[in-house]
């Protein structure tokens, strides 16, 4: 049937009525276009046949249909269909009628355009190539004809170079000849041509090109025009291949900059091409450019202001006294002449003065000094797009000051932030004229500017306010302002608010508020959004400090409020207002409530209605949590209790963020103002929160116990409420404490509740004991406790047993100790395992002494068969000692010399007593510390790893309470002749490097490279020590050792070398097993360079580093490519340059890795880890992909389009991009 249909429309395809003609080839694009469509032979020549020959219709209208059906044609019919008719249409092309020629050059893009299989397009190369470069280079051809073919050439180039590699020669040769054509619009093709050609070249091919280039420019006597064509290849050749254009540099630059220098004055687009290559090779072939980037900062700061033609001595120093006449005489500004395109060269020059500064964070200082003078003397440029491209070129330096200097609050004179510092008030004053311009987009510019600048140094305006407040009143008042001019204005009002102090401010609130005031009445919702924010910011700054003295704020109160409340009430406006509305009235009425006495009636019940609105209430929540938190205790009496129902309500609702919100809303009500909130209303609420608590969200839990404690501790709650905490919350906390999960603020909200139990009335304190230490008790169902729980259930029980006093505090400690007493087997392990942590807890929170013996009883316990019972004896000998020192911390030291079989356990307890003295910042006796480190010394050299460990860990952190002492005594030791010794001081020294500053940062700074030189030990224990205490140091103090890293690196990426001598054979009789001892320490070096690349990014020079270490570091072991992985992918993301120019080195390992099978008989720990393995390389190419300019890569694009084959592998590399 379909058949027969199609013959009637290919006899109505031939009609002599075009509009039969036009709906015939209508029906066939709809019948080719449909799903299930099938041709048989015969049909597909008559098709190929009757469209090619529509394609010549004399009716424009049919001929584009006829080119429409092509593309759904070639997807349905044979491979010899489609190659004959691209070469009939090629025919058409070259030898036809004139008026045929562009329907065939429109038809043969469309046929390449929806090729899609590799062997069709060979096919069509077989024939498409020899014809086109005939097209191109046939001594009698049109230049039309040439123009048709560039472009076919180009478009088939782009989409299968890499198929074409037999032919490579003969086009590059065929292109490159027509390079030197007397027509401009066959040289621009050619060059886009040699462009798309050059992504898919070999190494060799390439040198050909650039050499051929390279000499058509140097000949003598070359046409100008010819030499443009010839710079534009350059800079096109660069930006197709990127990175491998690297090895070209040193013959075109310096050709590059003579012919900028030396161009006639007329010839300002050969200095705009060169200009714009060298902008290409700065962002593309960062490695290589090095030494030259001080010739091309010279070369763009002269021709940012490069204008031949207008001399601006009138306009030097015009300063702002006579702003007014300046607008009026506008004729220096006006002066325009068409021919002149010296602008083109300024915008070159700024562009790749920004290039320039983006690739090279290292020559931020040299930037400062030479750049950024000039930059801001162009603020005055005349042709509004160069001004734009001058900004932002500016903003570029801003930001990447920004971020090389993040994170450090140092300012000394070298720094680039305290550079650009000195140079705020140049800025200042040259930003002003702009905004004193006629032009929007100048202003807008000019604010882009000063909100980058305000970012990256917060409070640098402070002297300059006064005079940016007109500039911001004109933009925000003036007739013309657009909204994009406004938004800019207040986005920067409000960085500047948030960032200063107040009082700076205060002699311009008059003339900043009245403008935004106005902006919140205006009708684009995105101004009046931004206008609100800006609001918020000036209620602060208006009544920054509560006693009100210093500055009137009472003037501003009602006009601010009036504005807010008419937005407030308005109901049909964007969400975004609504939101900003009543965040902004929150914030209104906690700042001037004790002024606004008679509007509060009006205001609260709007708030109050907007939290019964889904889109607005989880804002209007929070605005009650603002208003709550009020110093003046602001009078709610008239929306109060309808408050405390709706968010009652809230807490059965699905929206967590809702919940959260509304948990502590309700927690600062009731601090504010349990008195008038009756014992009814707090019974529901814990009924509701008591749903909330639970190990699946524990910020939500401890929310939710918290509001608990504050419900509890009000001295008017009723026996209804603490009956109703006993019913509904208790069940679930004691629920909650057996999770393994439970930890940080939900452990101390919990152990705070258990606390609050005790003082609220009829909660008998021994019963609560009891139902703690038997949620302890192993279920038939579940099994035992996990052991974080046991933890939990101790902490729980030791503050439970202060909060009850002393005499409760004694009996629960004989009762505890005389389940340790009886040896019976009644008792379990895990009573006993409960006990000790118990008296642990309690014992480091009170002293224990009182009981006699009780250290005995303990270490009784270290008899014990089971190593948990152990380890637990040794946690609470050593809390216990925390409690009285003077009394348990000799028996430990005379302990430990005494009982060799159990040093390791009482070395624990000592680890106990001296972490938390450190974490207290404790004080010992002088005569303990003596005792204790030669106790400790002594063990430096255990042959156990375990003794080492924990010596290390207690010299550590005694180091940070006696640091004068430690550190001289730990130096010595870096030199002992034990290898054992040297490891465990430094180790020692990693533990003594907490986040937190302490009196020890000065005292190691000048000792440090004692102990991190050890990275060069004999010994491969000591090296890797000195690795780990280098990867602390990197993440808790990188200040301290920035100075060293020019030494270390070197020697750190040392490390990461597979060394032949640390690999070892065993022999284990049937078959031989060989041991790598390198592993970890290659593990630990990667990992640390990983840590570096966070804290110390200026100082790692990364492409030293990624060839060759990076490069072998993919190629090693499971446990080594993990952290390679994760490497590459943060130097693809920040140091993307240097990724770039050795991308295609990088793409083998990677290869190699997502290809590896496990052998037959691996067992499923061998699988597993192969899959993480190939999931993790394949993030690492994920983020090769986003790279810009890695599509320059040609083993790349092989790799993904491999990936891409593999169902397996394309649906996990697919799955971890969209993560």
């Amino acid at each position: 049937m379909a058949n027969l249909q199609m013959i009637g429309i290919l006899e109505k395809m031939t009609g002599k009525d075009k509009d039969y003609r036009y709906m015939a080839t209508s029906d066939l694009l709809n019948e080719l276009n449909k799903e299930g469509f099938k041709a048989d032979s015969d049909l597909e020549i008559k098709l190929s046949n009757i469209i090619l020959q529509q394609l010549d219709d004399v009716a424009g209208d049919v001929s584009g249909l006829a080119v429409k059906c092509l593309a759904p044609l070639v997807k349905k019919v044979g491979e010899p269909r489609v190659v004959e008719m691209t070469n009939k249409l090629c025919d058409k092309l070259l030898n036809g009628k004139d008026q045929h020629r562009d329907i065939a050059s429109i038809a043969l893009k469309t046929i390449i355009s929806e090729i899609t299989t590799p062997s069709l397009a060979q096919s069509i190369l077989v024939s498409l190539s020899p014809q086109l470069i005939r097209g191109i280079t046939g001594p009698g051809t049109s230049t039309e004809i040439k123009c048709e073919c560039l472009d076919i050439l180009c478009d088939v180039l782009h989409k299968f170079g890499n198929l074409m590699a037999t032919d490579h020669e003969i086009l590059l040769n065929a292109l490159l000849s027509q390079l030197s054509s007397n027509h401009a619009s066959v040289r621009k093709k050619t060059v886009s041509c040699i462009a798309s050609l050059s992504s898919s070249l070999s190494d060799d091919l390439l040198a050909k090109t650039t050499i051929e280039v390279v000499r058509n420019l140097g000949s003598k006597g070359t046409k100008s025009e010819l030499i443009r064509t010839n710079i534009q290849m350059i800079g096109a050749l660069s930006r197709a291949v990127g990175y491998r254009f690297g090895p070209h540099l040193e013959e075109t630059v310096p050709v590059l900059i003579n012919y900028c220098t030396t161009a006639s004055e007329n010839d300002e687009e050969l200095r705009e091409y060169s200009l714009q290559a060298l902008e290409s090779f700065l962002l593309r072939c960062p490695r290589d450019i090095s030494s030259y980037c001080d010739e091309i900062l010279h070369l763009a700061l002269e021709y940012l202001s490069y204008d031949p033609n207008f001399t601006d001595n009138m306009e030097e120093d015009t300063d702002d006294e006579n702003h007014e006449e300046e607008e009026d005489d506008e004729s220096a500004n006006e002066y325009t002449d068409d021919e002149d395109v010296s602008w083109k060269v300024r915008r070159a020059a700024a562009k790749c003065l920004a290039a320039l500064i983006v690739s090279r964070p290292e020559m931020l200082c040299k930037l400062y000094e030479e750049a950024c003078p000039k930059l801001i003397d162009r603020f005055k440029e005349r042709e509004e797009n160069v001004k734009m491209d001058v900004f932002n070129t500016f903003i570029e330096l801003l930001r990447q000051t920004g971020n090389v200097t993040k994170g450090q609050t140092d300012i000394n004179e070298l720094s680039p932030r305290w550079l650009l510092k000195q140079e705020v008030p140049k800025i200042v004053k040259s930003i002003n004229r702009q905004l004193r311009e006629k032009s929007i987009k100048t202003k807008v510019g000019a604010f882009s500017v000063l909100k980058e600048l305000v970012v990256v140094l917060p409070d640098c305006l402070a002297d300059h306010i006064g005079t940016l407040i007109p500039g911001i009143e004109k933009a925000l008042n003036d007739k013309s302002s657009t909204s994009n001019l406004k938004i800019e204005a207040l986005i920067f009002t409000r960085l500047v608010l948030a960032s200063h102090s107040p009082s700076v401010f205060h002699p311009y609130i008059k003339a900043l508020s009245s403008p935004v005031l106005s902006a919140v009445g205006e009708r684009y919702y995105k101004v009046t959004a931004e206008a609100l924010r800006v609001c918020g910011e000036l209620v602060r700054v208006v009544r920054s400090n509560l006693e009100g003295f210093g500055f009137d704020f009472k003037p501003y109160v009602h006009p601010i409020y009036n504005a807010i409340m008419s937005r407030l009430t308005n109901q049909d406006q964007d969400q975004e207002v609504k939101e900003c509305a009543i965040s902004c009235m929150g914030l209104v009425i906690s700042t001037f409530g004790d002024n606004l006495g008679a509007e509060l009636p009006a205001c609260l019940p709007v708030l109050v209605d907007r939290m019964g609105n889904e889109i607005t209430r989880l804002t209007a929540v929070k605005a009650f949590a603002v208003i709550a938190a009020s110093p003046f205790r602001i009078d709610l009496s008239c929306v109060l209790e309808h408050v405390i129902a709706e968010l009652t309500g809230f807490l059965r609702k699905a929206n967590r963020a809702l919940r959260q919100a509304t948990l502590r809303t309700l927690n600062s009500l009731i601090v504010a103002y349990g008195d008038k909130i009756g014992p009814s209303a707090y019974e529901v609420i814990i009924v509701e929160l008591s749903a909330l608590i639970s190990d699946s969200d524990l910020h939500m839990t401890a929310l939710a116990l918290e509001l608990c404690c504050t419900l509890m501790a009000d001295k008017r709650s009723s026996r209804n409420v603490s009956s109703a905490v006993r019913n509904r919350v208790l069940p679930q906390a004691l629920t909650l404490i057996k999770s393994s999960l439970l930890q940080g603020q939900a452990l101390l909200a919990l152990q705070n509740f258990f606390a609050g139990l005790v003082y609220s009335a009829n909660t008998s304190f021994d019963a609560l004991l009891e139902s703690l230490l038997s949620s302890a008790k192993p279920s038939p169902q579940s099994g035992g406790v996990a052991k974080q729980a046991l933890y939990s259930i101790a902490q729980c029980v030791a503050v439970l047993c202060l909060t009850a006093g002393d005499q409760k505090c004694s009996s629960t400690v004989k009762m505890l100790t005389g389940i340790l007493k009886d040896d019976g087997t009644t008792n379990s392990q895990a009573k006993q395992h409960l006990a000790l942590l118990c008296l642990g807890e309690i014992g480091r929170r009170k002293d224990l002494s009182s009981h006699a013996h009780i250290e005995t009883i303990i270490i009784e316990s270290f008899q014990s068969p089971f190593e948990e019972i152990k380890s637990a004896a040794s946690y609470a000998l050593g809390n216990i000692a925390v409690g009285n020192l003077s009394k348990y911390l000799p028996f430990i030291l005379d302990q430990i010399d005494n009982q060799q079989k159990k040093q390791y356990l009482l070395l624990h307890s000592l680890k106990e007593v001296i972490v938390r003295q450190s974490v207290d910042k404790a004080e010992f006796q002088d005569l303990s510390v003596e005792k204790i480190l030669k106790l400790l010394f002594n063990h430096c050299e255990s042959e156990e790893e375990g003794v080492r460990n924990v010596v290390a860990e207690c010299l550590g952190k005694i180091a940070l309470i006696e640091p004068v002492k430690l550190i001289p005594a730990l130096k010595v030791r870096t030199t002992s002749p034990a290898a054992f010794t040297r490891a465990t001081v430094v180790i020692a020294v990693k533990y003594s490097i907490v986040e937190r500053p302490g009196k020890i940062d000065e005292i190691i700074y000048p000792e440090i490279a004692s102990f991190l030189m050890l990275i060069k030990d004999q010994d491969r224990h000591v090296r890797r020590a000195a690795v780990l205490a280098l990867s602390t140091f990197a993440h808790n103090k990188p200040n301290l050792i920035k100075g060293l890293l020019p030494e270390l690196l070197p020697l750190l990426y040392d490390q990461t070398i597979v060394k032949q001598e640390l690999i070892r054979t065993v022999d284990l009789g049937p078959f031989k097993h060989i041991v790598d001892d390198g592993l970890e320490l290659r593990k630990a070096a990667f990992e640390c360079v990983d840590t570096l690349l966070d804290s110390c990014l200026d100082q790692v020079n990364p492409s030293s580093f990624i060839v060759p270490y990076l490069k072998s570091g993919l190629d090693d072991h499971y446990d080594v490519k993990m952290p390679c992985h994760l490497i590459l992918s943060k130097l693809a993301d920040k140091c993307l340059s240097a990724v770039l120019a050795v991308l295609d080195s990088l793409v083998d390992p990677l290869q190699k890795t997502i290809n590896f099978k496990p052998k037959q008989d691996a067992v499923k720990q061998e699988v597993d880890r192969n899959e993480d393995m190939i999931r993790s390389a394949l993030r690492a190419i994920a983020s090769l992909n986003r790279i810009s300019g890695g599509d320059c890569s040609i083993k790349l694009k092989n790799l993904m389009s491999e990936i891409s084959k593999s169902p397996t592998l394309w649906d996990k590399y697919y799955s971890i991009r969209n993560e």
